[in-house]
């Protein structure tokens, strides 16, 4: 992944989204190149190329990724002692309520 996404409950983020932070239309280029650690512009290209070569083909795939992979869920991607001392905070502010 080019960015380290962590999730706090199970580690660092894995699987496939749909990039909306960093995509164009719905994101699909954009996860695909943070999945396989591709550059977003290289990915972006070929699937312009692809989509001048195999309009319909490229189009019915595009329309499917989007509506069968979820979006990225929004994590933290700070440093993990970090995360640690605002969990303890937290618990600590509802404690003296």
């Amino acid at each position: 992944m080019s960015q380290n996404a962590w999730n706090i409950d199970y580690g660092p983020l894995r699987g496939f989204y749909r990039d909306r932070d960093n995509g164009w239309v719905f994101g699909v280029c954009a996860g695909l190149a943070e999945r396989f650690n591709f550059r977003v512009g290289t990915v972006r290209i070929i699937a312009i190329i692809l989509l001048l070569l195999f309009f319909w083909l490229t189009a019915a795939l595009y329309l499917g990724a989007t509506l069968l992979i979820k979006d990225k869920p929004l994590v933290y991607s700070g440093r993990y002692t970090e995360n640690e001392f605002w969990d303890r905070y937290k618990r600590d502010f509802r404690g003296h309520s």
